[in-house]
């Protein structure tokens, strides 16, 4: 049982911070940034971002509990009240349907050859994803719970792309640690798209997530928002909007399609 990653099952402390994301939110490169404001001198790198801001599924709980406090930790957790402080990344569900499907054939879930279109109703369904639910559940889960609350800070990964520097401020003031200019400024050079990709190249093949996944794959991809308009079909865009319509325009995404029009509901799974 000792070696048992920690997950839900983690010993909460009541100082700790929790980077929590539904999958494929911008979970890595928010620890990039603030892993980089915290130290500039020993810049985060896909080596040594686990024993920095390691993932609560990769390590026992005795393992993390022996680790430096206050300790920042990457969670995709459904709500949990233990977690008192908390970074909240949200991100257009669209574009996470989109990355996800690629993030899926890198780590051989399912073909290159299968469709986004069958994809997109078995991701709806939270089929990839069983233990952290459907897109909707997890951001209403601490959306209903926890939003303008003290200890709670929601980031949506499209304003982090536009103006990195001043959610990085944000989340400075929840760690309530030092956020100067020079060193946001520093911190967000040190983690753009370009240097993680170039990390990436050099230790995918050591980093737990992406080790035993295609390396001809890359985890890093777009890091852009707005890719679903090209790689979404229609009526696959339209499933999506007709489910989670509600909740996207409550975080600020504009629908495509319109309101009144009649909406596919997503097709039962396949078996």
């Amino acid at each position: 049982m000792g070696q048992v990653p920690a997950g839900r099952r983690l010993t909460v402390f009541p100082d700790d911070v929790f980077l929590v994301s539904y999958p494929r939110s911008g979970n890595t490169w928010t620890r990039f940034l603030i892993g980089n404001l915290l130290d500039q001198e020993d810049p985060i790198t896909f080596a040594n971002i686990e024993s920095r801001i390691p993932e609560i599924y990769f390590f026992p709980d005795k393992v993390l509990r022996r680790l430096p406090r206050p300790r920042i930790l990457k969670s995709h957790e459904y709500f949990d009240h233990r977690y008192k402080r908390v970074v909240y990344i949200v991100r257009d569900p669209r574009d996470v349907a989109t990355s996800m499907y690629h993030y899926s054939i890198k780590r051989r879930n399912i073909p290159d050859t299968y469709p986004i279109e069958e994809y997109v109703p078995r991701f709806m369904k939270g089929e990839f994803l069983d233990d952290f639910g459907t897109w909707d559940e997890h951001v209403s889960s601490w959306q209903a719970t926890r939003q303008n609350k003290s200890g709670f800070v929601l980031l949506r990964f499209e304003d982090m792309l536009a103006d990195p520097g001043r959610e990085l401020g944000r989340m400075a003031r929840l760690l309530e640690v030092g956020a100067a200019p020079e060193a946001v400024a520093r911190a967000v050079e040190l983690s753009s798209a370009v240097q993680m990709r170039r990390l990436e190249d050099q230790q995918a093949q050591s980093w737990k997530l992406t080790k035993e996944s295609r390396q001809d794959k890359p985890f890093v991809r777009t890091a852009s928002s707005g890719a679903w308009r090209s790689e979404l079909p229609p009526r696959s865009v339209q499933q999506i909007e007709s489910e989670w319509g509600d909740i996207m325009r409550s975080l600020g995404y504009e629908l495509s399609c319109s309101k009144d029009a009649p909406a596919e509901k997503p097709a039962l799974a396949r078996s």
